[in-house]
């Protein structure tokens, strides 16, 4: 197809596919707040070494990198459940930033125990809003008039690519200042909000 013709800016004027990229960017910027400030929240909450903070991480990496292929092949056999694991795996993940620190309107002490099986959570539900975004966003295109081949695949992978960097520089940028000005329970709170709208 004819670059010129569909061009970047078409497909992402496209309401559905709009509304997928800012998928993209709030769990994206999800992560890029985990990153930095967790660890620190971890050190200063349980006085862990450094070495089982690392651990720590271990249960959303593990679950994602479990889920995902499940995911995916779900998606990919039953392109009808994409949707709904868009907005499923999008309140799963709002919750678990609710329950992270956890915030202290709920009133739940913060446990070490229950920080790892929110994180694990975490790792299903990204797997669950994360893959289906790229075969959703492509076929929203293929719906609009873009021609199968290699230009549209290469405009969704550049839009994919570029509303995760998005999220990704979002994310520590934000999760910091509002860690320094309410603490991370508030903090991860708020980033979790992302995932709900």
């Amino acid at each position: 197809s004819d670059p010129g013709e569909h061009s970047f800016w078409k497909l992402v004027t496209l309401p559905k596919v709009g509304l997928i990229a800012f998928v993209i960017i709030s769990l994206s910027s999800c992560f890029g707040f985990l990153e930095p400030i967790l660890s620190l929240f971890i050190l200063e909450k349980f006085n862990l070494p450094a070495g089982y903070v690392g651990l720590v991480f271990l249960g959303l990496a593990l679950s994602y990198t479990i889920s995902s292929p499940l995911f995916g092949l779900l998606s990919d056999r039953m392109p009808n459940l994409r949707k709904w694991f868009l907005v499923l795996g999008n309140l799963i993940t709002a919750g678990c930033y609710m329950l992270l620190g956890p915030v202290p309107f709920l009133h739940i002490k913060s446990q070490l125990w229950l920080m790892v099986l929110v994180l694990v959570i975490n790792g299903v539900s990204a797997g669950m809003s994360i893959i289906p975004t790229f075969p959703e966003t492509l076929s929203c295109a293929y719906e609009n008039g873009f021609e199968e081949g290699v230009s549209t695949l290469g405009l969704v992978s550049g839009l994919t690519s570029a509303m995760w960097s998005v999220g990704a520089f979002m994310g520590p940028m934000l999760g910091g200042f509002l860690y320094e000005k309410i603490g991370f329970e508030w903090a991860a709170a708020i980033q979790g909000l992302w995932a709900l709208i």
